[in-house]
């Protein structure tokens, strides 16, 4: 091989690809064009065949150190760079994608609260007007509990933190996967869950009510509940989505229909897991610590309920 020559034909790529790594490394990889990311990319791989050819001719230690070096850096800003890409993607989506999503499918969100609303309604007036009603929503441990006792039942999770924070989060998270998945019965399955957990809240509300323990009961809701409620009516409008691409396609077909909606439920998923390990968190270590005043645990709730609203209207400014 005629090295002089294979030098003066090759060197044109090393310098296109010094002067793109130099960008790079100033400006970071959004400074490039998407052909000059494939071009970078490419040269890349061509330079890293001249790295080998070199060590195999022997063409000089000097030309081998210079082509090390080119590589080393195109790997660290394609291969790094790709990774420190994939963290700004995840950042981006939680502070704007998320957001936008959640106003994009409001509607369907308010059906499900709605659904919520509802069965909670029904069980508290019912739970007021038959006594008999109760114990068919209300487990008979937590009806003794409130009844016979005059207290709450989230005592016992003092003492056992961790444990009843992780039981929480897999709970709530399976009740919120279990409500997008609902979806593909045509809503009916999500419709009964949020239904139900409705009936739940609303019975336990008029227990306590009975016994006048309404005050500490709340308080213990509000600060967990601030955020592991929206979390689970924003599962029941990815529900509904489905649900919605199913029976009412549009103008599309049904399989690009659902193949839309199912994406956009996927990324409702991925923004709620967040808010149920929160709240996972504060409700096995916050909501029931006895040594917490019930005025700031009320101030709590609502002022994360109030950041939860502010970052939902975030809007990305072009």
């Amino acid at each position: 091989m005629n090295i002089q020559r294979w030098i003066s034909r090759r060197e044109p790529n090393w310098q296109r690809l010094e002067e793109l790594l130099k960008r790079v490394e100033k400006k970071g990889i959004r400074s490039l064009s998407a052909s000059e990311i494939r071009d970078l990319a490419s040269l890349y791989r061509s330079i890293s065949a001249d790295l080998a050819r070199a060590r195999t001719q022997q063409v000089g230690q000097t030309f081998i150190q210079f082509l090390q070096s080119l590589t080393t850096r195109a790997y660290t800003q394609i291969y790094q760079g790709s990774r420190r890409q994939e963290w700004q993607t995840v950042l981006d989506f939680y502070r704007w994608e998320f957001p936008a999503i959640v106003r994009e499918t409001f509607p369907y969100t308010v059906f499900a609260t709605c659904l919520f609303v509802l069965g909670a309604v029904i069980a508290w007036w019912y739970g007021w007007q038959d006594p008999s009603f109760l114990p068919l929503i209300v487990p008979e441990n937590l009806i003794a509990t409130v009844r016979d006792r005059q207290q709450l039942w989230m005592g016992s999770i003092v003492g056992i933190e961790p444990l009843a924070s992780s039981n929480i989060m897999t709970n709530n998270l399976s009740v919120s996967l279990a409500a997008v998945a609902g979806g593909v019965t045509a809503g009916i399955y999500t419709a009964f869950l949020m239904f139900f957990n409705g009936l739940s809240i609303g019975a336990i509300a008029a227990l306590v009510g009975q016994n006048n323990l309404s005050y500490p009961f709340w308080g213990f809701v509000f600060p967990h509940g601030s955020l592991e409620l929206p979390a689970i009516f924003f599962a029941g409008g990815a529900g509904f989505l489905l649900a919605k691409a199913i029976l009412f396609p549009g103008r599309y077909r049904r399989a690009d229909a659902l193949k839309f909606s199912g994406a956009r439920s996927v990324q409702l998923v991925f923004g709620i897991v967040p808010m149920l390990i929160v709240a996972g968190i504060i409700e096995g270590f916050f909501s029931p610590n006895p040594f917490v005043p019930l005025p700031f645990k009320y101030l709590c709730g609502i002022g994360l309920f109030a950041l939860l609203v502010a970052y939902c209207r975030r809007q990305k400014k072009n």
